[in-house]
């Protein structure tokens, strides 16, 4: 009995720092706390009723993800990526989607071209919703079918690896419904481009796609600093 009692309150102490992680992360990555906003231990414990020792759990995780940055004598804070790396990371986006769109064989077949339209009423549905979790998983599994046509596995992963680098400043579109139309309206537009084999149209907005979040996140770091350069 003791035991069951014992595994049972471990149980609901991971849900309780998933539950934290979780709400953490999306005001992050919704643009809800702002990059260099502290995240003080002893406000999260009175906000979220956690014991401390969850809440460090929650930003250790957090500071896992890339999202949490934990700064001698001033503790937790949202990480702020300098203008420099935001570039530069977008840079290398840049080229690999390029590239993927390069060797992806077109007109793709059929079955690629129908699996993306079923993905993309998945996303238009969470856009129509203004779900942001629904919106970031929706938009995830559609940029992994449509990379992933290129054959090229490693290829694949490094993009992943890059836009999950990116995900504090690339998920700032998504609670801006205007720019949601956009992306929503590019990303039909690129399964058009795979429908009817147009490579250089393809190219161009696989690139032009990851400008959005880069102009929004440079407009948000110069709004908390005006005098910052990066």
């Amino acid at each position: 009995m003791t035991t069951q009692v014992q595994s049972d309150r471990e149980r609901d102490a991971e849900a309780s720092q998933e539950q934290l992680v979780q709400t953490l992360e999306s005001e992050i990555l919704f643009g809800r706390l702002r990059p260099r906003e502290r995240l003080v231990e002893d406000a999260l414990i009175q906000r979220f009723g956690a014991k401390r020792h969850l809440v460090r759990q929650a930003l250790a995780e957090l500071e896992r993800m890339g999202i949490v940055v934990r700064v001698p004598n001033r503790g937790a804070m949202v990480r702020d990526f300098s203008a420099r790396e935001v570039e530069e990371i977008a840079e290398i986006r840049e080229i690999l989607q390029r590239r993927a769109a390069q060797r992806m064989p077109l007109p793709g077949p059929e079955a690629l071209v129908v699996d993306l339209q079923h993905a993309q009423h998945r996303h238009d549905q969470a856009v129509t919703t203004r779900d942001p979790r629904a919106i970031d998983l929706a938009n995830e599994a559609f940029h992994a079918l449509l990379f992933g046509a290129c054959g090229n596995d490693h290829l694949c992963e490094a993009i992943a690896q890059y836009a999950y680098l990116s995900r504090a400043m690339r998920l700032y579109p998504m609670v801006d419904p205007p720019l949601l139309e956009t992306l929503r309206a590019e990303h039909w537009a690129m399964i058009e481009a795979i429908r009817t084999g147009d490579r250089q149209r393809l190219m161009v907005l696989v690139v032009d796609h990851i400008q959005h979040s880069k102009k929004i996140y440079l407009e948000v770091r110069r709004s908390l600093d005006p005098a910052i350069n990066g």
